[in-house]
């Protein structure tokens, strides 16, 4: 299992990597405003990277459930300055959150190696070229809706989330590669928390096994969502849903999942890595 974009090759058969969060934005559900300064988000950068993080991403729009768009000048300024800098102080894969093709471009010429489209190449008729011929990694995400609208009332035919999902993914994947993108440098995301309810999150989650099946390695974004808030014995708020969010990192990458996008780098890998040990053993 290898994921291969530019100059990069990782090597995903025995072990799974972290994608660590850098939200340049004022309205991240999360973190947002935390990192809005391009000095601040650097900084939070280059400390993901110490706790662990095989790579970063990093968003200039919000895509939580209600948010909006916002422009392309905009989001240029919040993600280039960022991208820029970390390149100048770090020669590991970025990758810049975003489902503008102005924006990936001039984040790819700025030093980004991976374009992360919530839209699945959906939202701008000029990504999948703009991924073909860049070489670029690809990562393709599974959205019911559009963010503004998403969590009202999510459903899926029969219930059977896993089972659209997995269609839904294979069909982009499908449409990647007719575009001319590498199978190698693609990733899939099931979208955790993008149109689905509790229960289908916690079903997309057992249904790694399916999802991982399609032909590219399975990402995992679940750090801080709302849906471990219900599992939290400390509480909902955000910063009490890490022993839950772990548990998560630790069972998808027992079913398969490869890439596991997070908050916190450090206990998300050594749950990773004690996972691989025992199922290495």
């Amino acid at each position: 299992m290898i994921w291969k974009f530019r100059k990069h090759v990782i090597d995903l058969t025995a072990r799974g990597i972290i994608m660590g969060i850098v939200n340049a934005t004022p309205d991240s559900f999360s973190d947002g405003g935390c990192f809005h300064d391009p000095d601040e988000a650097c900084k939070h950068g280059l400390k993901l990277l110490n706790e662990g993080a095989d790579i970063l991403d990093i968003g200039g729009e919000s895509t939580k459930p209600g948010s909006m768009p916002v422009s392309v000048e905009k989001e240029l300024g919040r993600v280039i300055p960022v991208i820029r800098a970390l390149r100048a102080r770090t020669d590991i894969p970025i990758s810049v959150d975003t489902s503008k093709s102005a924006v990936a471009e001039a984040a790819l010429e700025a030093g980004a190696d991976i374009i992360n489209d919530v839209t699945a190449l959906r939202g701008d008729p000029r990504m999948g070229n703009l991924a073909a011929r860049s070489g670029a990694g690809l990562i393709l995400m599974h959205m019911q809706g559009i963010p503004e609208t998403m969590q009202k009332a999510p459903s899926y035919y029969n219930d059977d989330v896993v089972g659209e999902v997995a269609k839904n993914l294979s069909e982009r994947r499908a449409a990647a590669i007719g575009f001319g993108v590498d199978t190698t440098a693609i990733i899939l995301d099931p979208g955790i928390g993008f149109g689905k309810t509790i229960a289908h999150n916690l079903s997309l989650i057992w249904g790694v096994p399916r999802l991982s099946s399609l032909g590219a390695p399975l990402l995992i974004g679940h750090s801080r969502k709302s849906f471990l808030g219900g599992h939290a014995v400390c509480g909902s708020h955000e910063d009490a849903r890490l022993p839950a969010a772990l548990a998560v990192t630790a069972l998808a990458r027992q079913l398969g999942a490869r890439l596991f996008r997070v908050h916190e780098p450090r206990p998300h890998k050594e749950a990773l890595r004690m996972t691989e040990s025992i199922l290495n053993a």
